[in-house]
């Protein structure tokens, strides 16, 4: 985490932001790639590095609240109230941007999205350069986000110009990503901060954006095949793991301690059954696992309970819809 010598790769990694490079930067949630917002050149160097399509907007990083205005022209209260309540913190908000914001960075909408990480490099990084940062997941295009530094140079190698090594990131899993630029907020990507804790500081519910239903905004993390493992991943209910026969090498991610059958042949990995612990341990899990040659990695349905959530999104994406769901839980 942050100590002694910090300051002076921060201030090596600010000299190279500066100059239109690339930067892997810590935060509570993934590891991401930074580069300087205002810089099309250097946002460009992000989609090359990623092998992103241009059509995916990016998320500009900030480190104080009072920079919000610099990016959006329209701020409503309510956007505010969830900014005192969550950041820095795994909260993306998005907002009708300014005629300044690049259009690379928001990937031609009049939307641009906003948030503080919550990580002590990120945020002395953030302040020592002083302006915004984009910093989308720091790894290939629909492959599984970094969450330590080893990840990341495994990922894109010599596609980023420093690393800064933060240690495991705490969450494990992308922001939420909360849009208030229509009537009503509306969650695009769930996260760690659900609904419900949004909808608490909002006096009110909130709604949740569903896949088969259309919306004019587009979002990091919408597209139907993210965060992937190379190795072919599906996911099972609980039953059809318990009765699953395989003679080709797989492993299996399991939450409930329900038992896999003796005849099975299968690599067996106990996650954990409180969805944070689960967050923050799957992306390391699965990259683990990619490296392994097996022929699929099945993985539990996780219940359908609100605190699963992001997990549930982030697992279905991994599958690329390949999922059974656990009825009733």
């Amino acid at each position: 985490m942050l100590n002694m010598k910090i300051p002076s790769e921060i201030a090596n990694a600010v000299t190279i932001l500066r100059s239109g490079g690339l930067v892997a930067i810590p935060t509570e949630t993934v590891y991401g790639l930074g580069a300087d917002a205002r810089n099309p050149t250097a946002v460009g160097k992000i989609f090359t590095a990623k092998q992103r399509p241009a059509s995916h907007p990016l998320i500009v990083h900030l480190s104080d609240p009072s920079e919000i205005t610099d990016w959006a022209r329209e701020v409503p209260v309510a956007a505010l109230q969830l900014a005192k309540a969550f950041w820095p913190g795994p909260l993306t908000l998005i907002l009708k941007k300014r005629p300044t914001v690049l259009d690379s960075v928001t990937a031609g909408q009049d939307t641009v999205a906003l948030r503080i990480p919550r990580h002590p490099v990120a945020l002395a990084l953030l302040r020592a350069f002083g302006s915004g940062l984009v910093a989308p997941s720091a790894n290939r295009f629909t492959r599984v986000s970094p969450t330590t530094a080893e990840a990341v140079q495994a990922e894109l190698g010599d596609r980023v110009d420093c690393i800064l090594d933060g240690g495991p990131c705490e969450v494990g899993l992308e922001s939420t990503i909360l849009d208030m630029s229509g009537a009503e907020p509306r969650i695009l990507r769930p996260g760690m901060i659900s609904a419900e804790a949004i909808g608490k500081v909002l006096g009110g519910p909130v709604e949740v954006f569903r896949q088969d239903h259309p919306t004019e905004v587009r979002a990091p993390g919408m597209h139907h095949l993210h965060y992937a493992p190379t190795t072919r991943t599906e996911l099972l209910a609980t039953k059809q793991l318990q009765q699953l026969t395989t003679t080709m090498p797989v492993v299996c991610l399991t939450y409930s301690g329900s038992p896999l059958p003796e005849n099975a042949h299968c690599q067996h990995i106990q996650m954990p059954a409180n969805p944070a612990d689960y967050a923050q341990q799957l992306y390391a899990t699965l990259r683990a696992q990619d490296q392994q040659q097996y022929q699929c990695i099945y993985i539990e349905a996780v219940p359908e309970s609100t605190e699963w959530d992001a997990i549930r999104d982030r697992l279905a994406k991994a599958s690329g819809g390949r999922h059974q769901p656990n009825e009733g839980r």
